[in-house]
């Protein structure tokens, strides 16, 4: 069954949990359709992950839309998010609904995700006034990593604890239909989840959140740049990787690959008449 905002919202009031990952390819992203996960977010963490960046802010619209669209073809029943980089939508509600359509149309998403609370409510609610879904993100807000001063856990302090509540509200009055909260402490993240009628996707926000995220080449313990505190790596398959990538070299080197039964052949009495 097609997973879709409504589904999303009935999955909150159902107490069932969701399940999301990042995904920036059609192999990547079939894969994870066929195993049912509910939805799928085409992130900017392509930046780091697929761009080699040392953070989002460099990814533009055409990354975006290009691995948005390749994301959408390998998905038939995951709900699609693609994010809106950094500028796309910080500049004027104008700029956020043209970038957001541009998503939809060439970036075959089902919707759009974008960071901050009460100071981008007015393209939230532009944005999903033209027909087009907003997931919300609050907490560590990646785009906003020169602001913080790094990766650092938010909302630790009264006024800041204070302030998440209220931009979580916020963004859910102006039309969120889901949030992502991210690197939150787990009790203010329940507390939020609690208070809110949209579901809550945690990303190192503990349980208490209606659903979780984790990018999926840090799950698979695929990227060793560095590895945040809240990754569980379900299955090695970086080593599994790099070990089967040694493996082809070797037998390359030792002329054992390709074997006879990976070869095509031909007539010898065809090769006869070439000399």
């Amino acid at each position: 069954m097609k997973n879709t905002v409504q589904t999303f919202k009935e999955a909150k009031k159902n107490h069932t949990k969701l399940a999301m990952l990042t995904a920036y390819d059609y192999s990547t992203a079939k894969l994870q359709d066929e195993a049912g996960i509910h939805g799928i977010l085409v992130g900017d963490s392509l930046g780091n992950v697929i761009l080699g960046y040392e953070d989002t802010i460099s990814v533009t619209m055409e990354d975006m839309i290009h691995h948005g669209a390749a994301v959408a073809r390998g998905a038939k029943n995951a709900l699609v998010v693609v994010d809106m980089p950094f500028m796309s939508y910080q500049t004027s509600v104008y700029d956020a609904v043209v970038n957001a359509g541009r998503l939809m149309k060439e970036g075959r998403a089902n919707a759009v995700k974008l960071e901050g609370g009460v100071s981008v409510c007015p393209q939230i609610k532009a944005i999903t006034d033209a027909g087009i879904p907003v997931m919300a993100h609050l907490g560590l807000t990646p785009q906003s990593i020169n602001a913080f001063g790094g990766f650092k856990v938010q909302g630790k302090n009264e006024a800041a604890a204070r302030k998440l509540i209220d931009d979580a509200k916020a963004v859910e009055e102006a039309g969120a239909f889901a949030l992502v909260l991210e690197c939150v402490p787990a009790k203010l993240a329940k507390i939020i989840s609690e208070q809110l009628t949209i579901p809550t996707i945690g990303i190192g926000a503990g349980a208490g959140c209606d659903g979780q995220i984790l990018v999926y080449q840090d799950m698979l313990g695929m990227f060793s740049d560095y590895t945040p505190k809240f990754v569980k790596r379900f299955a090695e398959v970086g080593s599994v990787m790099k070990e089967a990538f040694t493996n082809y070299i070797k037998e390359v080197q030792a002329e054992t690959y390709p074997a006879e039964e990976h070869t095509f052949k031909i007539d010898d009495e065809v090769l006869e008449k070439l000399y």
